[in-house]
């Protein structure tokens, strides 16, 4: 676990701010590496190229990938106890923490649908439509950046950014129109809870501005949010 709580860090502020304003080719600070996912400067990835980072045990369709393995919009994604995977969908990026299953979905080579299974995924999209599904939830994604946690029982989401359609799986009563800024209505999804009242308020956990900052660049996009102040503290993220 990786606890950011020095808001006040200038060397966390300048990495933000390079991020943001798209001046990748700085020297990183050594705490921000050994975060995990800036093992290197992030840039768009090049052509006929879609994993950005590959550790532990990870499998693509049951096979064990290289970082020169293409992935399609209907590949399955699995990683075991070790695993982590960063990679790109045409405008798309994702991370895929430890002991997850996602299956992609989609048609003449465009994704359209991820199906979270269990485990643990951060998602940014282009502007086209998608959805997520979970054990416990349906997510109309509408171009956004999405945090998602599913296990049988309940689902976590996060929209870190964008606009999302909400709903319970066989429970349309309950629904919900997230519309968020910046990580302002993360929520629980339960499972087995009475009709109408299966979405809960959750905590803001187990991702950071720096990934979805490393997602955007990855597809040549920065973040809506700006960090105009040291206010915001980042949340903690768990593998």
């Amino acid at each position: 676990m990786i606890l950011y709580k020095d808001r006040d860090d200038p060397r966390r502020r300048m990495l933000l701010r390079a991020l943001a304003s798209g001046l990748f080719a700085l020297t990183l600070p050594s705490r921000y590496a050994r975060a995990g996912v800036l093992g290197s400067v992030p840039e768009p990835m090049p052509p006929g190229r879609s994993i950005y980072e590959l550790r532990g045990n990870v499998k693509i369709n049951g096979v064990v990938p290289t970082v020169a393995t293409k992935i399609a919009p209907t590949d399955t994604i699995e990683t075991g106890s070790d695993g982590f995977i960063i990679f790109v969908v045409g405008k798309d990026s994702f991370v895929v923490r430890a002991n997850s299953k996602l299956v992609l979905k989609g048609q003449n080579g465009l994704l359209d649908t991820l199906q979270l299974l269990t485990g643990k995924v951060l998602s940014v999209f282009g502007k086209s439509r998608h959805q997520i599904r979970t054990p416990s939830a349906i997510v109309g994604i509408r171009g956004t950046g999405v945090y998602a946690e599913a296990d049988p029982q309940q689902t976590y989401l996060c929209t870190c950014y964008g606009v999302v359609d909400l709903v319970g799986v066989n429970d349309p009563e309950s629904r919900e129109v997230i519309e968020s800024r910046h990580h302002d209505k993360p929520r629980y999804i339960l499972g087995g809870e009475p009709t109408g009242k299966r979405i809960r308020p959750a905590p803001f956990i187990n991702h950071t501005d720096e990934e979805l900052m490393i997602l955007e660049a990855i597809v040549g996009r920065t973040p809506p949010f700006v960090f105009s102040s040291a206010d915001y503290n980042a949340p903690r993220r768990d593998y």
